[in-house]
């Protein structure tokens, strides 16, 4: 057909080809108008509503309720099961019925008593396919049931996402109906949306971009909405731009499935396990479709009993991973999870410099997270790099480039994919995670089809389905020009996810010091006490619901109210469990054979850089002998709190010159503004140091409590602000080389920031820091941009700014984010946010901190190097103990470790327990000898007799 020639108007002509799929306009007449076609009621709709999330074999027992379209349930967190009746048209033979389904709740459909279909209008899932084509033999009258959680994906915030939710928040029914769906609209609205996105993506300067423009119009001529039979010729257009080819040297794009669910965040953790359901059992289906499609499953955790409990499909999922080609299941350790040698970690605020030698200790070398592209101040230099730990461990990272681990595949994914390379010339390969995350989702049938169309089309990336070995294994193989990261990959974004729900803090570090001496204790118990039966399989579960809690918006406090009190449970169920275990362990290490129950007690040092020791001691001894020890005096002089002079005669005597700086005031608290530019219990910005207060307002003096013999103390109260106060005891102790501060604080604030801080007479340009199994310097001055954007940082237990042969360190029980600027060292205490927890942190906290001036360089110099981290039985059999071990100090060291156990064999072993004969095992009379480099550790399986 002759068409008269077009005016190079670009704009007429793309607008044209977006009215004709727009969902808005003209949609009487469009393509878009023409996607579903007759439709019909349902025979009937009824409801059942419950306040808990009940199993399918109750829920159909129930009496339900008449219902229609146009109905709100709730309230928030509820459940409703709606049992849908519905009977297919005759006149609908050979036709594609779908149930098509909106409301603002999750759905889940039921079929012949199976989770078949996620329905989640967030997600683009809205319908349900009945029959691809309508035959004779199909049941015409089918019975469904939905369950439909009262929240969305995103969960129920009241006002805009992150925002305390609604309780009484309700979700409307909005459609409910049978509907003819035409497959072949849905396949050229595709084709439009590809080639439209291409106009878009490449501008006015690029040919093909026009080529796309004039391909689209002429389609638009071609095809008459009302006739089907002028589809073909439309597509054939298409399929001819899509099939022209790249060149040889085209970037490639490795596309994976993905469906990132977090283990709780805006929803609490029992609706994580529906999320996954609904996520999972659409996956399925869509690879029984698309045998090519590969899905890259990241919350295999969830594949456990108690999501079989609601939906047994679950154990088909699992097997489906271990058997099919196209899943790809990657073990979750809660929040990160690992595949072969994969350890993919898409959303954690920041990874630390320790990482790297924990992978490889585990056999893992390579690496993938996009939260870097997070950063608000500088833009990360690499996609694909090596990450060097602190060790020297090296491990092959890639950051997908797109900047996202939910992409929709689309043109503008795979342009930005490759526009946003970082090593374009080094690495000619990326990755895109494509599917609905965080909330759950997954991947689409449409997200498939737009890959489908554009697998190698010129002027965009080539496109391969793919999996995560396949995507390293070709990063691997050219992978010699790639640059080197050095150090820590620090999240410059939610640093005040450091401080956020303080009891959650205190929870973990109390449960991880918790079962660490209940296995050291087991330990020894099982070695020296014939019959003790180490409780590998409790250990185990209390460590599971520990490290559940340790999820990326559990521990930084960035969750709901109702993920805060389910953490908290948690803590308490394993402190009161690990508690009956640790007096377990320590009443047989202390009741010695032919002596009364209760005669003796043991005293057992758990502490990592001492040897650990049991002693019997009689139980009218004990005081005395604990408390003799040592004979010194503390005097204490009544001064202001905040200029706290102390004179100390004891073993162990302090340089002679004062620590805090002339003229200022050590132990100061300071009160700040807290108002972040959106991410409330995530981000403190930088603007907030402006607006410093200090807490001056004494509400009881200075008085000294204990006084004279081996330990002296004296306490204050303060008035933080109207609603908020402090109460302080500062207490020395002979035995101690620091000064310690319990405090209490009882806190009613709404976006302040509390901190206490120690300008101290140390000058360095490095401030060290305690990681994982080791420690790293961050800078103290702000020269550059990357300096500058580290104003508040984490930490573990303890901070130090040492010069030569004096420093200062600040150690805490429950504390993670710190500042240290100039000599001003700043731990920070507490935060009060209002979203997404309205009552973040209010009420009572108690904490200690402790400040330790000391001679030398290191954090201890009177610790050794090597740390002796952990003592438990082995996985793998119940006759061997691990031993792990880390170099504390940067050094490379030989010691020997020695045992009075019975040990029979001695190996080395990875961080997996994996015995490695290629490192010999030297034994010399007075123990194992070991040798370190700097920040190493090392593991050992002991055999004991």
């Amino acid at each position: 057909m002759h068409h008269q020639p077009v005016l190079k108007n670009r704009r007429t002509l793309l607008e044209r080809a977006e009215k004709f799929i727009s969902d808005i306009y003209f949609t009487d007449c469009n393509l878009r108008g023409r996607l579903f076609g007759d439709t019909h009621p349902l025979e009937s709709i009824s409801v059942f509503l419950s306040e808990k999330r009940i199993p399918y074999s109750d829920a159909v027992q129930q009496s339900f309720q008449p219902c229609k379209v146009g109905d709100a349930f709730g309230p928030t967190w509820w459940t409703c099961w709606f049992k849908v009746v519905l009977k297919i048209p005759e006149a609908w033979r050979g036709k594609e019925v779908h149930l098509r389904w909106e409301s603002d709740g999750e759905g889940m459909v039921w079929r012949d008593q199976q989770p078949v279909q996620g329905l989640t209008k967030e997600g683009e899932k809205t319908s349900y396919v009945l029959t691809e084509c309508l035959k004779d033999s199909e049941p015409r009258g089918i019975t469904l049931y939905v369950e439909l959680a009262c929240n969305g994906l995103f969960g129920a915030g009241q006002g805009c996402m992150i925002a305390a939710p609604d309780p009484n928040g309700k979700f409307t029914l909005q459609k409910a109906e049978l509907v003819v769906f035409n497959r072949d609209v849905r396949e050229l609205l595709t084709d439009f949306e590809m080639l439209v996105d291409i106009v878009k993506m490449l501008g006015e300067g690029e040919q093909r971009g026009f080529q796309a423009l004039f391909t689209a119009n002429e389609m638009v001529n071609l095809c008459d909405p009302a006739d089907p039979s002028s589809f073909a010729a439309a597509r054939s257009l298409a399929h001819k731009f899509f099939a022209q080819k790249n060149g040889e040297s085209q970037h490639v794009v490795h596309a994976m499935g993905h469906c990132h669910i977090d283990s709780a965040w805006l929803w609490p953790y029992e609706e994580t396990i529906r999320k996954c359901a609904r996520s999972w059992v659409t996956v399925i289906r869509l690879m029984e479709k698309n045998p090519e499609f590969v899905f890259t499953c990241s919350q295999v955790a969830f594949l456990s009993s108690t999501c079989a409990e609601f939906y047994r499909f679950m154990y088909y999922a699992s097997h489906c991973s271990k058997t099919q080609s196209n899943t790809h299941p990657l073990p979750l350790l809660n929040d990160c999870l690992l595949y072969l040698t994969q350890f993919w970690l898409p959303d954690t605020f920041g990874y630390s410099a320790q990482l790297p030698q924990i992978m490889k200790g585990c056999g893992i070398s390579r690496f993938l997270t996009q939260k870097l592209s997070w950063n608000l101040v500088n833009t990360f230099p690499h996609s694909t790099f090596f990450w060097e730990g602190i060790d020297g461990s090296l491990v092959l990272t890639h950051f997908p480039p797109g900047n996202s681990y939910g992409m929709n595949g689309k043109v503008e994914d795979l342009i930005n994919t490759v526009k946003n390379n970082k090593d374009k010339g080094r690495a000619n390969h990326s990755a895109v995670l494509f599917g609905f995350g965080d909330g759950g989702g997954g991947p689409t049938q449409l997200m498939l089809d737009r890959l489908q169309r554009v697998q190698d089309t010129d002027c965009l990336p080539k496109v391969q389905m793919s999996s995560p070995d396949v995507l390293f294994s070709q990063l691997e193989s050219d992978s010699s020009l790639l640059c080197t990261w050095v150090g820590e990959l620090f999240l410059e974004l939610h640093n005040g996810t450091y401080t956020t729900q303080a009891k959650i803090k205190l929870g973990n570090r109390q449960c991880e010091a918790l079962l660490h001496d209940i296995e050291v204790s087991s330990c020894l118990a099982l070695c020296k006490r014939d019959g003790f039966k180490y409780p590998a399989c409790k250990l185990q579960e209390l460590w599971r619901l520990l490290l559940l809690n340790q999820f990326h918006d559990v521990i930084p406090g960035s969750c709901i109210e109702m993920v805060v009190e389910d953490a908290l449970q948690y803590y308490d169920e394993i402190r009161t469990a690990g508690s009956r275990l640790l007096f377990a362990a320590c009443e047989s290490l202390g009741s010695a054979p032919g002596k009364v129950a209760g005669s003796s007690i043991a005293v057992l040092n758990t502490l990592p850089w001492e040897r650990t020791e049991v002693i019997s001691l009689p139980a009218e001894d004990t005081q005395k002998r604990l408390g003799t020890s040592h004979r010194q005096n503390i005097t204490l002089f009544k001064l202001p709190y905040f200029r706290l002079f102390i004179i100390l005669t004891a073993r162990n005597c302090y340089a002679s010159r004062e620590t805090i700086s002339e003229g200022y005031l050590g132990n100061q608290f300071a009160l700040f503004d807290d108002v972040p530019l959106y991410w409330d219990a995530w981000d403190v910005m930088d603007y907030h140091l402006q607006t410093r207060k200090p807490a001056v307002e004494v509400i009881e003096p200075a008085k000294v409590v204990r006084s004279g013999g081996l330990q002296g103390s004296i306490s204050f109260s303060l008035r933080i602000s109207g609603k908020s106060t402090i109460k302080q005891e500062i207490l020395l102790d002979a035995c101690c080389p620091y000064i310690k501060f319990n405090t209490q604080v009882d806190w009613e604030e709404s976006h302040k920031f509390l901190k206490v801080e120690f300008p101290v007479q140390v000058r360095s340009p490095n401030a060290t820091y305690e990681i994982q199994f080791g420690h790293l310097q961050r800078p103290t001055h702000r020269n550059t941009s990357w300096d500058w954007a580290r104003f508040e940082v984490w930490g573990h237990k303890w901070a130090d700014l040492s010069e030569h042969g004096f420093g200062v360190a600040l150690l805490n029980d429950s504390k993670y984010g710190y500042s240290i600027h100039e000599n001003i060292m700043t731990l920070s205490l507490l935060r009060a946010p209002k979203a997404p927890d309205a009552n973040a942190d209010m009420g009572s906290h108690n904490f200690t901190y402790a400040l330790m001036p000391h001679t030398g360089c290191a954090f201890s110099v009177n610790c050794p190097a090597v740390i002796l981290e952990t003592i438990k039985q082995a996985e793998s059999r119940e006759n061997a103990l691990l031993i792990r071990l880390y170099e504390s100090h940067g050094s490379s060291v030989t010691t020997t470790l020695s045992t009075s156990l019975p040990i029979q064999e001695a190996w080395h072993c990875d961080l997996l327990e994996r015995p490695d004969s290629s490192i010999p095992m030297s034994k010399t009379s007075s123990g194992i000898s070991l040798t370190f480099k700097p920040f190493q550790i090392r593991s050992l399986l002991l055999i004991i007799q």
